[in-house]
Parts: structure tokens; C-alpha cells; sequence
């Protein structure tokens, strides 16, 4: 039987041969069509997933960034009180300074000449009066026995109370002399850093008006002075009272956080002092005063900073992060994606941001899904998605491979 039938093929032309083959795969392929001999329709891409966070509504502190400027927290004028000429500068400057350290040593010397002379003045005063005192006290019995007249009596008496006055003359000069010499030597008022001396020695100072020598300042802590627009104040005020917004807490203690000028944020909070009453007319704003720790001398006086305070709250705001918010001139909008995966675009009224997230007030509900992640995919007419949970990073992870899978997989 085997030989039979390669004897026929071997009869058969090899043109015949390759038509048969053909046509066997025709009616394979035709068969594989179905009735009517149509091709299967596509079937349905699988629905594309995206990032989407949950929008839940909770109260949110609505921050305010303001201009403001940074000022020593006490300054002091160091000056000379007395005449005379700078012997010595006892300090480095740009160093760090206590209370009641000297500075500067202004000579000295005609200051401890007087002091001296005080003194002596004290001590003949002194003994004028042990001799008032004495002739008073011999007068005394001789009046009783009417062996004097009676103005000789009243002249000792006088005597004495007179030298009592001119000791205390005395003292007061000996105290005066005292302060004179003692501000000879120029201490520093106030702990803090201190600048450049503002005279060298061998100047004379303090003759005839009280020279300035330095400047000391307290950094830590130091003051921001904000200032507000009073339209501002006054629009915050009507939306409180009108139920709105609601108060953040208590002014004074209200937290503040600072902007430096290159963009950073001041690593350590500072803490509301006090708001001013009196608007500048100049200007029409209002000053608030924050005081923020400055330990390692960061801020310096003088610095222009921006402050972010929480001065107004929204009781029923929703976070979402900044990249879910598409901005335009048109307005703000959202992804949201429905029940059935749908996709739809929300109108959205945006406030101002917190913590890298916006504050939407308006045009979202409590519940609703919004795309965070996977814009990109998107594209053309809106297909159905997949929403599944946002993570910051923006990574989904995969669900790990069974270790039968991964052991075939190594093996092939």
C-alpha cells in the first residue's frame, strides 16, 4: 500500500501538487470565517487605568501669603555719656555680645581727679559739721540757764543744719563723680551681635553731643512685620460674618510660616504678636507683627521675607493634589470618572494651595473620584477607565508572581 501511493505521487506533476495545497488552505481559512464567511468582530480593548484620589469634604485653613520685612527684636544705640578721648575698643566686631560687657574705655582720668576732689569736699563737710554739732550741743544748757542770747542759739543751730546740707552736697558730688567715671567705661546695654565700631581710638568723643560707638542688635528673635491691604481685612471680616469662612483658631497664637527671598521655606514656625489698629494712610495697609526663633542667625534685619498665615478656615473644602487641576484662562477644571468608568470634565472654583495641594471650594461632592494620573491615556474619544488609588509617587505596585510561575519561568 505504501509503495502504491508514492508511486502516485511520483506520477502526479509537482504544478498539481502545489494547487492542491492551496486550496486546502482556502477552504481552511473560509471554514475558520463562520457563516456567511464574515470575519469574528475585534473584541473590546480592556479599559485603561488611571490614578485617582477620592475627594472627601473637611475644614481647611486658607493660607494668605503677605510681604514683610525682618527687624531686630531690640536694638540698642551704644553712645558715649562723658568727654573724652577713646583709649580702647574692647570687643571683635560682627561677635556676639552679653549684657553689661565693655566696649570701649574712654580715658579715664579727669573723671577719677574729680571723683577725688568730691571726696575731699565730703570730708571737709564732714568735719564742719562735727564742729556745728559741737558748739550746737555746748549752747544748749547755757540758753536753759539764760547765760546767752537767744540768736547766738539759733545761729548755732543754723550752723549745724547747714553743714548737714553741704554733706549731703557732698555725697551727691561724690555719687555724680562716681556715674562720671563709670561711664567712662562703655559697656553693651543688651546681649546680642554687634556691628562695626563707628569710632576708632584716639577719637575724642562725647563733647558736646552723645557720639554714637556702635550698634547692638538681638536676632533671636526676631521680628517680621507683615503688612496687609486694608480692602483685604475688611473682605475677610464680611465673609466671617456672613458664615462663609470661619475664624483659624486664635489670632494670638495663629502659626506663621516664612517664605525666604530665593523661594525657601523657613525651617521653624513663628507665632502671631499682635496686629495693628492704626492704617497707614500712605499706604492703606495694616501691620501684623510675627516673631519667628532665629538660633543660628539666618534671618538678618532688614531681609525682605513673605509670610503664609492661616487667618480664615472653610469648613467644608476638599484637598486634591496640584497636578488633578488643569488651569486655563477659561477657568479651572477636573477629571472625574463616574460609576460606569466614564469620564467627564468638572468646573471647579480653586482657592488658594496648601501643602503642594489646592483648595477646591466649589464643584466637587464628597465621594467623587478625580484623576490625579494617566491624562496621557486619554487621548482622542474618552474610553472607559479603571480607577484605582493614587499614590504620591505616582507608582502603582505589582502584584507579586507565584513562586510555581517564577520558578517556570527560570527554568524555560
Amino acid at each position: 500500500m505504501f509503495v502504491s501511493q508514492v508511486v502516485l505521487k511520483d506520477s502526479v506533476p509537482a504544478w498539481r501538487w502545489q494547487a492542491l495545497l492551496i486550496t486546502t488552505w482556502l477552504v481552511t481559512q473560509l471554514a475558520a470565517c463562520g457563516p456567511g464567511g464574515a470575519p469574528p468582530a475585534p473584541a473590546a480593548p480592556p479599559p485603561v487605568e488611571v490614578g485617582v484620589v477620592t475627594v472627601t469634604a473637611t475644614t481647611v485653613g486658607l493660607l494668605t501669603e503677605l510681604p514683610g520685612r525682618t527687624e531686630a527684636s531690640r536694638v540698642a544705640q551704644v553712645r558715649a555719656r562723658v568727654a573724652g578721648i577713646l583709649q580702647r575698643q574692647l570687643f571683635r566686631e560682627g561677635s556676639e555680645v552679653k549684657a553689661d560687657q565693655p566696649l570701649f574705655q574712654i580715658d579715664a582720668a579727669p573723671y577719677q581727679a574729680t571723683l577725688a576732689s568730691a571726696k575731699a569736699s565730703l570730708a571737709r563737710a564732714e568735719a564742719n559739721l562735727m564742729q556745728a554739732q559741737a558748739q550746737a550741743e555746748r549752747y544748749k544748757p547755757l540758753i536753759e540757764a539764760n547765760a546767752i542770747s537767744q540768736q547766738e542759739f539759733v545761729s548755732a543751730v543754723a550752723a549745724q543744719k547747714q553743714a548737714e546740707a553741704d554733706i549731703a552736697a557732698a555725697k551727691a558730688a561724690v555719687l555724680t563723680a562716681q556715674i562720671n567715671l563709670g561711664y567712662a567705661s562703655v559697656s553693651s546695654p543688651i546681649a546680642g551681635r554687634i556691628g562695626r565700631a563707628l569710632v576708632t581710638e584716639g577719637a575724642l568723643v562725647g563733647q558736646g553731643e552723645v557720639t554714637p560707638l556702635a550698634l547692638v542688635q538681638q536676632i533671636d528673635p526676631m521680628y517680621v512685620n507683615i503688612t496687609q491691604p486694608v480692602a483685604d481685612v475688611l473682605r475677610l471680616r464680611a465673609a466671617i460674618a456672613s458664615g462663609k469662612l470661619k475664624t483659624a483658631g486664635d489670632k494670638a497664637s495663629a502659626a506663621v510660616r516664612i517664605v525666604l527671598d530665593d523661594g525657601s521655606l523657613y525651617a521653624l514656625p513663628a507665632k502671631l504678636l499682635f496686629s495693628d489698629l492704626t492704617v497707614d494712610p500712605s499706604s492703606s495697609q495694616i501691620t501684623l507683627r510675627a516673631e519667628v526663633p532665629n538660633s543660628k542667625g539666618v534671618l538678618l534685619p532688614g531681609m525682605y521675607v513673605r509670610a503664609r498665615l492661616e487667618q480664615a478656615a472653610v469648613s467644608a473644602a476638599m484637598l486634591l493634589p496640584q497636578q488633578a487641576v488643569q488651569r486655563s484662562s477659561q477657568g479651572d477644571s477636573v477629571k472625574v470618572v463616574a460609576a460606569d468608568g466614564s469620564v467627564s470634565t468638572r468646573a471647579v472654583k480653586v482657592g488658594t494651595a496648601k501643602d503642594e495641594q489646592w483648595v477646591v471650594l466649589e464643584g466637587l461632592q464628597p465621594g467623587e473620584q478625580v484623576i490625579v494620573d494617566g491624562f496621557q491615556k486619554l487621548q482622542g474619544k474618552a474610553p472607559r477607565v479603571k480607577p484605582v488609588p493614587w499614590s504620591p509617587l505616582g507608582a502603582v505596585a505589582a502584584p507579586a508572581a507565584p513562586a510555581s510561575a517564577a520558578a517556570s519561568a527560570a527554568r524555560s
